[in-house]
């Protein structure tokens, strides 16, 4: 796997994000994440996104962060929010989102970002188990979604 720097309006980032936002469809029933992004969240060095390839250059998995300090809707200063972890159905359950995740942590702490944070939810229990395997416990709600019931929230000091 190769892991490289995209912006998130590059055609394979949107390609990951359409596939990612169908899921979330199929699982929630709501049309997908609907929290505002825009690709300039993403630009070094107040967020950084990344795209994983396979060995045929074909992108496999994806995710980003994106600088949050305090804010009405409860993240606090020195935050990196974790948005858009994402791996295709076909390459799951070998370690991508494991290795994805660990590529962006290095990069907030590198970037000066003290707490990354996320925000996933209840029909998502891959997610879960990784996040929470992956030392990330419970915090405050957060974010477009944090009045949301099967919204759930967590954070990882960096």
């Amino acid at each position: 796997m190769i892991i490289r720097r995209v912006r998130f309006d590059h055609p394979d980032a949107v390609k990951l994000n359409d596939e990612v936002q169908a899921e979330y469809h199929q699982r929630y029933g709501d049309g997908g994440d609907a929290t505002a992004l825009d690709a300039a969240d993403f630009d070094p060095p107040q967020g950084v996104y990344l795209i994983a390839y396979d060995e045929r250059d074909r992108p496999v998995a994806t995710g980003g962060w994106r600088s949050q300090d305090r804010n009405e809707e409860g993240n606090e200063d020195g935050d990196a929010e974790l948005k858009r972890m994402y791996v295709v159905a076909e390459m799951r359950g070998r370690g991508l989102a494991r290795r994805m995740l660990a590529a962006l942590e290095e990069d907030a702490r590198m970037a000066g970002r003290v707490r990354m944070v996320l925000e996933t939810g209840t029909k998502q229990p891959e997610a879960i188990a990784l996040y929470t395997s992956s030392g990330y416990e419970p915090c405050a709600k957060f974010g477009y979604y944090r009045h949301h019931e099967e919204s759930l929230c967590y954070a990882k000091r960096l």
